[in-house]
C-alpha cells in the first residue's frame, strides 16, 4: 500500500495566464451551399473526436501496461527505453494549450524559478486536473520552495490519478525522509522499486534506511 500522506494546509500559488490555442474555423460570413461531387471526396468522414480521444486513451493504457511490465523486469536493458516512453506518455495532456503550461513549469524548474513555474503549474492544474504529471510537477517545484505541505498535497493527487508514478513515490520517499518520518518513507521507496526497481536513488535509501532502523521493530 502507498503511504498514508499527512493532511497539509491549502496552498495558494499565483496563477498563469492560459495560452490560448489558435481557432481556424472559418468565419466569412457566406451563404451555405450545397455539396457539390468533389466536396465528399475532399472530405473523408472522421470518427467523432470524444470517440477518437476515447480510442487513443484505450491505446495508450495498452502500451502502459506492456511498458510497465518492461520496466520490472530486473535484468536487461529495455527498462531503459521503457522508462523513457512511460515518462513520454505521461507528459501529453491531450491539449496544446496545457502542454504548453506544462512546457513553461518545466522550463521555469530548470532555471530554478520555482515561483514562476508554481504558476504556470497551477493554472494547468486548474485546467487540466485529471493530468498526473502537471500535479507532479508542480508538487517538485513546492519543494524546491521548501513548501512541503502542498507538496505532499499535490503528490497524492498525483497517485490517487496514476498509482503506477514511480517518481512521485520516490519523491514521497524523499520528504518523508526529510519530515523525519522514516518508517514510511521506507515504505514509499520499497513501493516505488516494485513499479520501478532500476532507480539507483531509490535503492540507495532503502539500504540506507535499513541500516538505520535495523533493531528499532524488534
Amino acid at each position: 500500500m502507498v503511504p498514508a500522506i499527512p493532511a497539509q494546509g491549502d496552498a495558494a500559488p499565483g496563477e498563469s495566464p492560459i495560452p490560448q490555442a489558435p481557432d481556424d474555423a472559418p468565419r466569412d460570413g457566406g451563404a451555405a451551399r450545397d455539396p457539390g461531387p468533389d466536396d465528399a471526396q475532399a472530405a473523408p468522414e472522421a470518427a467523432p473526436p470524444e470517440e477518437a480521444t476515447t480510442a487513443a486513451r484505450l491505446r495508450e493504457r495498452e502500451d502502459l501496461d506492456l511498458l510497465f511490465a518492461e520496466l520490472a523486469q530486473p535484468e536487461g536493458e529495455n527498462w531503459a527505453r521503457a522508462e523513457t516512453d512511460i515518462l513520454r506518455i505521461w507528459s501529453r495532456s491531450g491539449s496544446a494549450a496545457m502542454d504548453l503550461l506544462y512546457k513553461r513549469g518545466e522550463a521555469a524548474l530548470d532555471a530554478g524559478d520555482s515561483a514562476t513555474a508554481i504558476g504556470h503549474l497551477t493554472a494547468l492544474t486548474d485546467h487540466a486536473p485529471d493530468f498526473a504529471a502537471g500535479w507532479y510537477l508542480r508538487a517538485v517545484a513546492f519543494y524546491m520552495d521548501g513548501d512541503y505541505g502542498p507538496a505532499l498535497a499535490d503528490l497524492e493527487r498525483v497517485l490517487a490519478l496514476e498509482p503506477r508514478h514511480f517518481a512521485a513515490l520516490t519523491q514521497l520517499g524523499t520528504m518523508l525522509e526529510e519530515l523525519g518520518d522514516r518508517p514510511r518513507a521506507l515504505q514509499a521507496y520499497r513501493e516505488s522499486l516494485k513499479i520501478h526497481p532500476h532507480q539507483e536513488d531509490a535503492q540507495d535509501a532503502v539500504t540506507r534506511l535499513e541500516q538505520e532502523m535495523q533493531g528499532t521493530d524488534a
